[in-house]
Order: C-alpha cells, then sequence, then structure tokens
C-alpha cells in the first residue's frame, strides 16, 4: 500500500511514524516548511520529504491530509489533480463541515473515495491510538487501514457523508466545553461555601440514568417548564452573586429559558406531554434569530 502523508506536524508524523511500521506500506511525504521533527521523522524511516504536491502523487493509494483547517480545501484539490482514479483521500483537518463536504463532492469528480476523519482525543498523550471517527464513501477502508497500523480501528458512521464526522465533533465540543464552564462555576461555588462533598452526594440521583436518558429527559421537560425554570435560573444567578461569583454560564442559560418560555406563550405545544422528536421538532421549526 503506497500512502501520502500531506502536512507533517504533530498528527502527520504520529500516523507517518505508525504506518511506516506496518510491512509492505511504502510512505510517501510531504512538507512545505520542513521542522526538524519532521525531518528527525524522514531520516528515522528512510524516506524523503516531498515540498510540494506533484506528479509523484499518483503513486498513492491513498492521500493523508494533516494540514491546517484554513488550508483544507485548497491542499484536497492541489492533491486530486496528480492522483489516480480509484484511489483514496483522507482528510484530518479541522475544516468545517460544509467544506469537506465540498472537497467529497471535488473528490468524487475525480473518481477518488473521501474520508473525513475527525480526531476525538489528544494525540499527545494517545498517539497512532486516539479514537478516531470518520465519515464518507472511503471510511470504512480508512479505518482498516488505520486499524493494522494502531490495532486500534476508527470509528465508521455507517451510511454517513463527509462533512458528519466533523459536525459529530464540534456537537461533543459545545457539550464538553459547557459542561467544563459550568463544572469551574458550580465547584467555585460549593467550595466558598464549605460544601463541596455534600453537593457530589446530592448529585448522584444524576448518576443513576444513562446519559442519553438524562439529556432526553432535560429537553423533554424543559418545553413544559421554561417559564418556571427561568426564574430558578434567575435566583441561582443572584445567590451566586451574593457569595461573589459572576456566573458567565447562568446568563446564557436564563437567555435559552426565555427564548423557550416566549415561544411557549406564542405558540403552545399541541401536547401536555410531548415526546424528544416533537419537543425537538417544536424547538425547532422557527429558525432562532442571531443577536447582532
Amino acid at each position: 500500500m503506497n500512502i501520502a502523508i500531506v502536512g507533517l506536524g504533530e498528527v502527520g508524523r504520529c500516523y507517518a511514524s505508525a504506518l511506516a511500521s506496518v510491512a509492505g506500506n511504502k510512505l510517501l511525504l510531504c512538507e512545505q516548511r520542513v521542522s526538524q521533527l519532521a525531518a528527525n521523522l524522514a531520516r528515522d524511516i528512510d524516506v524523503p520529504i516531498n515540498e510540494a504536491v506533484g506528479p509523484w502523487l499518483g503513486e498513492a493509494d491513498w492521500v493523508f491530509s494533516c494540514v491546517v483547517g484554513t488550508k483544507s480545501l485548497q491542499v484536497a484539490e492541489s492533491c486530486f489533480g496528480f492522483m489516480k482514479p480509484g484511489a483514496s483521500f483522507a482528510d484530518f483537518t479541522t475544516a468545517s463541515p460544509e467544506t469537506k463536504r465540498q472537497g467529497e463532492a471535488l473528490a468524487g469528480e475525480q473518481k477518488i473515495a473521501y474520508a473525513d476523519v475527525a480526531i476525538m482525543g489528544a494525540i499527545a498523550l494517545l498517539g497512532a491510538r486516539t479514537p478516531l471517527l470518520c465519515a464518507g464513501d472511503g471510511a470504512a477502508s480508512f479505518s482498516t487501514i488505520l486499524a493494522e497500523a494502531a490495532d486500534v480501528a476508527p470509528r465508521v458512521l455507517p451510511g454517513s457523508r463527509a462533512g458528519d464526522a466533523m459536525s459529530l465533533k464540534i456537537l461533543r465540543s459545545v457539550f464538553t466545553k459547557g459542561m467544563e464552564a459550568l463544572a469551574v462555576e458550580v465547584l467555585m461555588a460549593a467550595e466558598r461555601q464549605g460544601l463541596r462533598p455534600a453537593l457530589y452526594e446530592v448529585l448522584q440521583d444524576i448518576d443513576k440514568a444513562s446519559l442519553p436518558q438524562f439529556l432526553e429527559m432535560l429537553v423533554t421537560t424543559h418545553v413544559i417548564h421554561a417559564r418556571r425554570r427561568q426564574h430558578e435560573v434567575e435566583e441561582a444567578e443572584r445567590q451566586l452573586a451574593a457569595i461573589g461569583i459572576v456566573s458567565d454560564v447562568l446568563d446564557g442559560v436564563q437567555h435559552r429559558f426565555a427564548r423557550t418560555a416566549d415561544k411557549l406563550e406564542a405558540s403552545p405545544l399541541p401536547t401536555e406531554m410531548p415526546a424528544l422528536a416533537d419537543a425537538l421538532n417544536w424547538l425547532s421549526s422557527e429558525p432562532e434569530k442571531v443577536s447582532a
């Protein structure tokens, strides 16, 4: 298998090293500005570095694009111009879902399979064993290749298109970063009041439900009790302010509850206890206005 790696930053070097250890793989490397780390890797695996994409890519069965997200589409187009029909392309970049869909469309025009690859952890900690999520018509083949190099098969989204893996990475980030900000404020407030151990105890009931069940319960009850909960949020914000903590999180939460409550008054739910799909459809029935 001839595998080209374009971009020899941390990600590119990681997978170049892993793939080089698999018998039968021939690596082709490309980096415009060769760092000392990239030069050391090339020396260790005895592979020269090309400084630009070019006809040499015609040898590649796979091309892994490990460049920065802002260069994703530009690099993909350049590579497609030299790749052979039937070859495959894996985009490891952090480009937007829409950019990756554009890349898949361009690849299809050249009869090149495309895999949207989302890195779901820290390469610096786990190296080639870092969890990967992949989508697109080249995802299954990509997973097989990586499994041989890292002994861990990337997760493939069945029936997916390019951009889906990156969309899920972004949604996961929205959830985890929101939880991180909330944890900072809650634990700070609990510590200031000497209540942190007790807080863990009163939160134990949340552990009894699975995460999907808990999230779905929050949404289905949100569309019923938004106004009452909005008032509770306002009171919680006042209580935190009283102990010297300005809550950035609760300000946004209050706006979310107010938006739902206002919508309930203007367009009541058709049922008193909606199913999850009904609640989400109702919440999404009109595009939300973005504040200037």
